[in-house]
This record gives C-alpha cells, sequence and structure tokens, in this order.
C-alpha cells in the first residue's frame, strides 16, 4: 500500500505542477496556478498520515516506510528548487519571458551553486532521519525496526556521496573556455 502511495504522490505532485503551471500561463489564472501548486505539500501530508496509520495498525516495518521517509526528505530539501525551476522554463515557454539562466558553469561560482544544492540533499537526509527515528520510536519494538534503521544508513550515504561530489567541485574547479572569464558568469548570476 505505501508503495503505491508513494507513487501516486509523485503522480500527484507531476499533475498538480502541470495544472498550476498550466493554469498560471496558459489559463493567465495566476492565482489558481499557484493554488494549485501550494497544494503539492498536502500530498506529502498525505503520505506521512499514511504512513503513520499503517505503522500503528500493525504492520510490520519495512523498506516501503524507509521509502516513504526518503522520498518525504527529497521532497522537503530539493522540491522547492524543483518547482522553481520548472516555473522558469514554463514562464518562458508559455508565458514569453526570458530564458532562464541555468547554473553557472565554471570555477567557484558552479561550486557554490553544487554546495547549495547539497545542503538541499543534507536537509533531506535530516528530515528523513527524523522521520525514521519518529517511526522507531512510534513503533517501539528493537526486534521491528532493523529495517528502518538501515534506511537512516541510505540516507546519510546518499547524502555524503553527493557532498562528495559537491565537494570536488571546490577542489578541481571548472575553468572556462579560452575567451570566457569566469566573472561574467557570476556577474550573469549576481542579476537574477
Amino acid at each position: 500500500m505505501i508503495v503505491a502511495l508513494i507513487a501516486a504522490c509523485e503522480i500527484g505532485f507531476w499533475v498538480l505542477l502541470a495544472a498550476g503551471l498550466s493554469a498560471r500561463y496558459l489559463l493567465r489564472m495566476p492565482r489558481l496556478g499557484l493554488g494549485l501548486l501550494l497544494c503539492e505539500p498536502l500530498l506529502e501530508v498525505v503520505l506521512l498520515v499514511a504512513t503513520a496509520l499503517d505503522l500503528r495498525n500493525g504492520a510490520e516495518p519495512d523498506w516501503t516506510h524507509g521509502l516513504a521517509a526518503l522520498y518525504l526528505g527529497y521532497t522537503v530539501g530539493h522540491g522547492h528548487r524543483t518547482v522553481k525551476w520548472l516555473d522558469g522554463h514554463a514562464a518562458h515557454r508559455l508565458g514569453g519571458a526570458p530564458p532562464p539562466q541555468g547554473p553557472p558553469r565554471y570555477g567557484m561560482p558552479r561550486a557554490r551553486h553544487e554546495g547549495r544544492v547539497w545542503l538541499g540533499t543534507l536537509l533531506g537526509a535530516v528530515v528523513a532521519t527524523v522521520l525514521l527515528q519518529l517511526a522507531i520510536w512510534y513503533v517501539d519494538d528493537p526486534s521491528r525496526v532493523t529495517s528502518l534503521e538501515g534506511w537512516r544508513f541510505v540516507a546519510w550515504r546518499a547524502a555524503g556521496i553527493h557532498g562528495l561530489i559537491a565537494l570536488s567541485y571546490w577542489i578541481w574547479p571548472r575553468k572556462a573556455p579560452a575567451g570566457e572569464p569566469e566573472e561574467r558568469f557570476e556577474k550573469e548570476r549576481a542579476h537574477r
């Protein structure tokens, strides 16, 4: 049941996102679009409540509950940036706005960008860990929660791997091609 609910929440996320952006830019109804976009966090609340009820009703804690915690953590850590990125592209394609600028490509501006993205992953790992720990306390049976304890390691392993990748941009910053000064990209980012 939990896996189906995670899939339904993911599908619902994209449906609400498409509906919100369509209402905002195609129908020229920005308030309706904003209202639809603001409904997206309700999907995560539904998933959280359903997972808690599933555990309360005696379900054996397993990988589905751990996956739900990681999904919720990812949504908290990266959901806003995903919506903002898609909104910029929709504004360009559907609303006539200038094309959104991508992340910086070179040097320390790229390293700072990667660091900010990693902070989203770190926040997601923290949220997932808190949710998993609450579930462990809620079940309150050490023999039944080993699966949930393992998912904490998965969350922190993902954050660690992503952190190493982000750190590599700081240690070995990519150089701008000849004729394209790195400062140009920093100035472009400052104008946003």
